[in-house]
């Protein structure tokens, strides 16, 4: 009689990336800046931190959260009334080309990318990436990454599945158009909580990059002129919040993972499952 066995002894065969903060963007500053326009636009300016706080989610979900927050509602309803479906709609269509211009501006890929696709290449791992931005988004920015040296085998935006972060739908497109036969051979890498709950939901390894994306927020300039002690008191608090959401391992950058890659390559053949 055949017997299936669920268990994944093989190597990593897959790596699924979030981009903003993660692969470009040192900061995670495109969509911020994208939304702080936005709702000055309209009268009713919001700052970074609530700007950042549904960080990781489809943007249009992003723009009905935000107007979902009690200061931000209560200032939206004072000027313009109740916020419905029909002015969400129009939101969206008008933060559009705002988050296309300022992805033009921060298309830089975060050092160590580069090496570490080397690495993937290296030990045939495939790699793809996600996102919250949508198709149209990400067509104004993929050139700038193909120029750079990025080329990944898989885009999956936000607006393509049923549900995006923290839902697992995105995760599990990518891997299917990589041709993954299992989920654990898979390794999800986000620097935001909602991408990691989108990888654990997933059934997948996952990696959170503290430093470069939206738990620290700060671009490369302003980060590395911080003093190293501080820098390292600000990396310990995002990798804790990161860890404590669930994720495997918590690092600065994509620099570091090549050396989480086969560390979990190691756990995955001596029988660890995520």
């Amino acid at each position: 009689m055949y017997q299936y066995s669920r268990r994944y002894v093989g190597p990593v065969e897959a790596v699924i990336l979030d981009l903003a903060g993660t692969c470009v963007d040192f900061g995670s500053l495109a969509p911020i800046r994208a939304f702080q326009q936005l709702f000055q636009e309209h009268g009713v300016p919001i700052s970074e931190s609530e700007a950042r706080a549904p960080m990781g989610t489809e943007k249009r979900e992003h723009i009905r959260q935000l107007l979902a927050m009690p200061r931000i509602a209560a200032e939206w309803t004072a000027q313009h009334g109740a916020a419905d479906e029909a002015v969400i709609d129009r939101l969206y269509h008008a933060f559009e080309p705002i988050q296309i211009a300022a992805i033009g501006q921060r298309s830089q890929l975060i050092p160590g990318l580069l090496e570490a696709q080397e690495y993937c290449q290296q030990q045939d791992i495939k790699i793809g990436v996600n996102s919250g931005y949508s198709r149209s988004m990400l067509n104004a920015m993929l050139p700038a990454l193909a120029e750079q040296g990025f080329v990944p085998a898989s885009v999956v935006c936000a607006t393509e599945v049923p549900n995006g972060r923290p839902y697992p739908h995105m995760s599990l497109k990518g891997m299917l158009e990589l041709a993954i036969g299992n989920v654990q051979a898979c390794v999800k890498v986000d620097d935001t909580l909602t991408g990691l709950e989108e990888g654990l939901a997933a059934g997948m390894w996952t990696v959170g990059v503290a430093v470069s994306g939206n738990e620290i927020g700060l671009d490369q300039e302003q980060w590395d002129s911080l003093p190293e002690d501080e820098q390292l008191r600000r990396s310990a608090a995002a990798r804790q919040r990161m860890l404590r959401c669930g994720a495997h391992y918590a690092i600065d950058s994509v620099a570091e993972l090549p050396g989480v890659l086969a560390d979990i390559e190691h756990r995955l053949l001596c029988g660890e499952q995520p």
